[in-house]
């Protein structure tokens, strides 16, 4: 299996279009269609930088593949607070987004980092591109 590919970028909004072209460049590597793997790390680099860093923090964005050829995206910060799946709002704005990428992906979750932090993590299944 190989290492995992990685970038980190600022807790800052305009960090979201970097965190897709990111994955979408290892996907195409891959030869995989990466049309949910932007999908999903929009999803956890949004909520990364909105609820899990400071301004200006940085956002560790990682992919790797798993022995049975899934996909793995990541995204690490600095808070502890795992993410929360909400029942759907019809009147709300916004918060659909875990809803989204629960639909899309095999599974997710969350793990602590040793320092301090989480990394949330989406399996997705691979289709050749």
């Amino acid at each position: 299996m190989a290492e995992p590919a990685a970038i980190v970028v600022k807790a800052e909004l305009p960090s979201i279009r970097q965190a897709r072209e990111f994955v979408a460049l290892v996907f195409g590597a891959w030869g995989l269609e990466d049309y949910v793997a932007k999908t999903v790390v929009s999803e956890i680099t949004t909520n990364a930088i909105r609820h899990g860093s400071r301004e200006g923090d940085p956002v560790v964005v990682r992919a790797y593949r798993k022995e049975d050829g899934a996909a793995v995206v990541e995204a690490w910060d600095r808070s502890d607070a795992p993410p929360v799946l909400r029942p759907v709002d019809l009147a709300a704005e916004n918060g659909r987004g875990l809803l989204l990428m629960d639909a899309l992906v095999r599974r997710w979750g969350t793990r602590p980092l040793s320092e301090g932090g989480k990394v949330v993590w989406a399996e997705i299944e691979p289709v050749r591109a």
